[in-house]
């Protein structure tokens, strides 16, 4: 029995768990970490600076071994449809997600407990919550008076206790190519209404070429190869064989309805309440602020009540930073308005 449990250990989770042991010490707290040793993570693995502006203000250096190459300055937006091409300067860290995330893990070492397994089933119960855990084949229930799902877009938590609060969801496909040293972008942003009406991703990192992108459900895998096949074409160059493919869901708020905290003693942090950028599935910057506002409020409340409450207050601007990513996804997907924005050429660095 355990007075809280974290189901998920990636950025929004670790920092709850760290935080929240750190002004809690006397709290017994169970994270539940569902990814596989050695695993990677569907993800572009770059650090945007909102994200590297949070990492710094709660006193957190990036260890050398998280860091690829290149390091990502620029990105090279592409509209496949209309053929046009544009180099923009980003300040991004380039890094290994799966090793981020390990990272931020292992911040919380000696302050909480941790199993490695995958959360199924969580409910209600008599003392609070009860989940049951996946490990090795094995399933183990665990207890808690507090529960919080920190498990992304496929959060077990809130299908299993909030199963009318939908939220729209692409699947996120990536390929991983061997870098054939071809003169592709290091990084870049793709769009192209024929097979997605979001966003793709190409990167490299440390000798591998990387192309992704999130598709509607429903023939997301014919949709990404023609995309890839388009891709090809526009670049002149074949990214060759696919060493690995990889996929899971992403989410995409679209409405202030789809971004929900939880409540009753149940939360939700990270991308699993819906804190993730609609334009671009950049979700760390607000993962990592997430995780910390529930721990503020958890030390501080005095019962249940008073946690929904305070971590409704201490999300407010979280909340709207979100919001004003839905428009600016309607513009960036909507052909017309990018094909201009793009052809104006504002603020676009000149490509050699």
């Amino acid at each position: 029995m355990y007075a809280l449990i974290i189901v998920g250990a990636g950025p929004a989770g670790s920092t709850l768990g760290r935080e929240l042991s750190r002004v809690r010490a006397d709290m017994k707290i169970l994270i539940i970490d569902g990814m596989p040793r050695g695993g990677s993570k569907v993800c572009g693995g770059l650090l945007s600076p909102d994200a590297q502006a949070v990492l710094r203000s709660q006193g957190i250096a990036l260890p050398d071994e998280i860091l690829v190459s290149p390091q990502a300055q620029t990105v090279d937006t592409i509209d496949l449809t209309a053929k046009i091409h544009r180099r923009y300067a980003r300040d991004y860290v380039n890094m290994d997600r799966a090793r981020f995330d390990r990272f931020l893990l292992s911040l919380t070492e000696g302050k909480v407990e941790l199993v490695e397994g995958r959360c199924v089933d969580a409910k209600r119960c008599d003392v609070g919550f009860e989940v049951r855990v996946n490990i090795g084949g094995e399933y183990k229930a665990f207890g808690s008076r507090l529960l919080v799902g920190a498990d992304g877009a496929s959060s077990i938590v809130r299908s299993s206790l909030y199963p009318e609060k939908g939220i729209y969801r692409y699947v996120s496909i990536q390929e991983w190519y061997a870098d054939q040293g071809k003169d592709l972008p290091d990084y870049s942003c793709i769009y192209d209404e024929k097979t997605s009406d979001s966003c793709s991703w190409t990167i490299r990192k440390n000798g591998f070429y990387i192309f992704g992108g999130a598709f509607p459900k429903k023939g997301c895998r014919d949709a990404f190869s023609e995309q890839k096949s388009r891709l090809e074409a526009f670049f002149g160059e074949s990214l060759g064989e696919p060493e690995k493919r990889e996929a899971c869901l992403v989410c995409s708020p679209r409405g202030a309805g789809e971004i929900f905290l939880g409540e009753g003693g149940a939360y939700l942090v990270g991308e699993a309440a819906g804190f993730i950028s609609a334009s671009s599935f950049e979700g760390i910057s607000s993962a990592l602020p997430s995780g910390t506002a529930l721990a503020e409020a958890i030390a501080e409340a005095d019962g249940i009540e008073e946690i929904t409450a305070l971590y409704k207050r201490k999300t407010v601007k979280l909340r709207l930073k979100i919001l004003t990513k839905i428009p600016k996804m309607k513009i960036l997907c909507a052909p017309a308005l990018r094909k201009l924005i793009m052809k104006s050429g504002v603020t676009a660095e000149k490509i050699y």
